[in-house]
């Protein structure tokens, strides 16, 4: 028995029951209120959610509109092909992760069976590609190139290859017409990630699906909003089991408007074919500064309306097949692509390419000459060598003209001309010790668009790089530690160098202004760049941003929206000092160091003006520049370890010019035979059903034979 008294056992019953019954109060309490949270609160969102599980979804694909060139001939469209797929899910759930599957497809096929199994694995940070960048729940395409016979195979064989589908698809089509690749500048397709979709319905842009496919470069990838349409998307209701028991609300597929450009497929062609017949010329060869022939390994050329910047070639070497990537790219075609023996084909070397300018920079020095207040008609000697202090910088050809003016300083591409200009201003800035620096040279060098980007409506173009004081102090204290640690004791060239960095990088020395002058040193400029930059001085000044985009056509044509030129700036010069370059370069066509390029030229009739430039580049051969424009195009070539600016490109960029407005060998003047005597002004036609009509475009013209390897002696600066 116990000795609490009864009062006492009753109080502690009564506190035990009031406890449980507060307990079990604020239970049914937070059971109402979630309740009232789910039901009422929240009740129209969940109910929508359950509603979404019983609805399925079958997305059906919008047609991606075309790239076209400026005559309407499709660059980029669409055509149907028998497409083999894989249900990656559906592999997964099968006791060997659908190894045998594969396995048997590949047989089917013709395929590597290592190859079938690489395309459908996910791309991650560790997965070698190729490998699958779309979302694991869409079909995986494994070949667009599946014949009849093999469809029919796997269709009729359901059983033997569950998870596989065989369908006619439309994809991705890079037609090639005339003979013209046009890789780098329509870039190629991928599909989407679950990483973009996410970004994009983060940044409020129109949402992408799972069985989307998206530009990855070029074209395709600045104008996918455009190409790429609307998916279409039918929606059914499901029970628990699966089974359609309705239809939902459905949108309609909106096929993706299509893309004029600037680009004529014609020129295009040829300036693909002579950029890769002059490097192929080049490695004939024999660089008599290393004793072995040229390299040649990388170029690109850029032909351009001197008057809207509109861009209507632009090549680059070496090119690839866009075509590799429809349907899913091999790991062999993968491994040529981006190997470190590929020599990176997927460069676009017009806009990505960085080399140091060469003698083509000289325009930007005669110009920051005269700002700087140096005559432009004044004599100045053309040594065949310049000294500063122990240091002597030779003319590129050791040749000396004696007393003469800028203008011809230009024609014949003079280098101590240059150099003494740009000794006598670093010393008015100060030397060594400058307080209040003008900086003429550098200045003008931005002002004329170097240094950042042209604007041109590709994506991932570079800035290239203008050496003025910040540069080099930026530089300098990012080195310094390395500098100074090479440079040491040791006696050997590159420690030298080091050491004399470590010491003084950062000041502006005189042997950097001399260099840069003349498009040396640390100087870095893209082929795009100096196209503006020539093509300005062509149209009196005004630097436009370069555009290959001309129009934008909805799919039914009833939308045009037109793609205008643009500047973003102006040549700091008056109209005499760009008339006495006009003149001067007029004189390097037809007196100059590219005159044995264009003997015969029409100048009468087609005014031609030209620059040449050949760049030295430490531990390389030098790359090839040759700068030219009349009154309507502007073409820019270079080859890397090419050798000089006439001697390698010299013949190439006459060709096109001869292709442009059907000039012989002769200089005599066909119309019949001019592909684009003048700019193409006016769009195709656009039909009232938005079909565009293309005009007719001749087959490919046979490859010419190879040239002889006996040139003549190049007069190169």
């Amino acid at each position: 028995m116990s000795n609490l008294p009864e009062t006492g056992r009753d109080s502690r019953v009564t506190i035990r029951l009031v406890v449980i019954q507060i307990l079990v109060f604020s239970l049914l309490l937070t059971l109402g209120g979630r309740l009232w949270y789910l039901q009422i609160r929240n009740g129209d969102q969940y109910t929508a959610e359950a509603a979404d599980n019983h609805i399925q979804q079958v997305v059906a694909p919008a047609t991606r509109g075309s790239i076209l060139d400026a005559r309407g001939i499709p660059l980029a469209d669409n055509e149907t092909r028998l497409v083999v797929s894989a249900s990656r899910t559906d592999l997964m759930k099968m006791k060997d992760r659908g190894k045998a599957v594969l396995t048997r497809l590949a047989g089917v096929l013709g395929l590597p069976a290592d190859e079938v199994a690489a395309k459908v694995r996910l791309c991650d940070a560790k997965t070698p590609k190729p490998c699958w960048a779309g979302s694991p729940y869409q079909p995986i395409p494994i070949t667009d190139e599946a014949t009849t016979q093999q469809a029919l195979q796997i269709r009729e064989r359901a059983e033997d290859f569950p998870g596989i589908t065989a369908e006619p698809t439309a994809v991705r089509r890079y037609a090639g017409p005339g003979g013209s690749n046009t890789a780098q500048v329509l870039g190629y397709l991928s599909p989407v990630s679950d990483d973009e979709i996410i970004k994009a319905k983060a940044a409020g842009r129109p949402p992408l699906l799972r069985s989307d496919q998206v530009g990855r470069s070029g074209l395709e990838r600045q104008y996918d909003a455009e190409l790429r349409g609307k998916a279409g998307v039918t929606r059914y209701e499901v029970d628990n089991l699966g089974r359609v028991i309705g239809k939902a609300k459905s949108d309609k597929a909106v096929p993706g408007a299509n893309v004029i450009t600037s680009i004529d497929a014609r020129v295009q062609a040829i300036a693909e074919r002579e950029l890769d017949q002059a490097m192929k010329d080049a490695r004939k060869e024999l660089d008599k500064n290393t004793g072995v022939n040229y390299k040649a390994d990388a170029g690109a050329v850029v032909v351009m309306e001197s008057r809207t910047g509109r861009v209507v070639a632009m090549a680059s070497n070496p090119t690839y097949d866009p075509n590799a990537w429809v349907g899913g790219i091999s790991a062999k075609d993968y491994q040529q692509l981006t190997g470190k023996d590929s020599d990176y084909p997927l460069l676009n070397r017009a806009i990505q390419g960085q080399a140091a300018p060469g003698s083509v920079f000289k325009v930007i020095s005669a110009t920051a000459a005269v700002n700087a207040g140096y005559s432009f008609t004044d004599n100045y000697n053309c040594s065949s060598s310049y000294s500063i202090g122990n240091q002597v910088f030779k003319n590129f050809e050791s040749k000396g003209y004696g007393p003469i003016n800028l203008g011809r300083a230009l024609e014949v591409s003079c280098d101590t001309v240059f150099y003494d200009l740009a000794y006598r201003q670093w010393q008015k800035d100060g030397g060594n010790n400058p307080k209040h620096p003008k900086d003429w040279f550098y200045r003008t060098a931005h002002q004329f668009g170097l240094g950042k980007e042209t604007g041109i409506d590709l994506p991932n173009e570079v800035k290239g790089r203008v050496p003025d004081r910040e540069w080099k102090k930026r530089y300098w204290e990012a080195n310094k530690d390395t500098w100074c640690k090479q440079g040491g004791n040791a006696e050997d060239y590159a420690a030298k160098i080091a050491k004399e960095n470590c010491e003084s990088g950062m000041r502006m020395r005189a042997g950097d202004s001399v260099n840069y002058s003349i498009g040396q040193g640390d100087t870095l400029v893209t082929p795009v760049q100096m196209a503006t930059i020539y093509a300005a001085i062509s149209n009196g000044g005004t630097l436009y941003n370069p555009t290959v985009g001309k129009a934008v056509a909805s799919p039914d044509g009833k939308t045009v929206r037109e793609i205008r030129p643009t500047a973003h700036g102006k040549l700091p010069f008056d109209t005499r000092t760009r008339n006495q370059l006009d003149a001067a370069l007029a004189g390097v066509a037809t007196q100059g160091s590219a005159a044995w390029r264009f003997e015969g030229w029409p100048q009468k009739e087609i005014p031609m003006h030209a620059k040449t430039g050949t760049a030295e580049v430490y531990g390389k051969q030098t790359t090839s520049w040759f700068a030219t424009y009349t009154q309507d195009y502007t073409i820019v070539m270079t080859i890397s370890q090419g050798g000089t600016g006439s001697g390698a490109s010299g013949p190439a960029v006459r060709k096109i010019y001869n292709g442009l407005y059907g000039v012989d060998d002769k200089g005599k003047i066909d119309p019949k035979k001019a592909l684009l005597p003048h700019p193409q002004e006016k769009l195709p036609t656009i039909e009232k059903d938005g079909t565009i009509e293309a005009q007719k475009i001749d087959p490919p013209a046979p490859k010419p034979k190879e040239s002889d390897a006996a040139r003549k002696e190049e007069k190169d600066e």
